[in-house]
C-alpha cells in the first residue's frame, strides 16, 4: 500500500470525526434537546475514532504501518 495512501485514509477519518464533532454541537445548539441528532452525531464520532485506532492498531500489526519515534 502506498504511503501517500495511507495518510490520506487517515486524514479523511480525522476529517469525518472532526465533522460529526462541529455536527453535534451544531445539533446541540439548534434542537435544543428536542431531537436524538445530537447523540447520533456524537456517538458517529466515537464509533470512527474507535475503527481508526482499530485500524492503525491492525496495520502495525500487519506491518503496513511501520511505527517510528518522533524525530529519527
Amino acid at each position: 500500500m502506498n504511503d501517500s495512501l495511507k495518510t490520506l485514509l487517515i486524514v479523511a477519518f480525522l476529517i469525518m470525526i472532526v465533522w460529526n464533532l462541529g455536527a453535534g454541537l451544531y445539533y446541540l445548539l439548534i434542537d435544543r434537546g428536542q431531537t436524538t441528532r445530537t447523540v447520533r452525531a456524537l456517538s458517529w464520532r466515537i464509533g470512527l475514532s474507535v475503527a481508526l485506532i482499530l485500524l492503525v492498531i491492525a496495520g502495525i500489526w500487519s506491518g503496513v504501518i511501520q511505527p517510528h519515534g518522533i524525530g529519527r
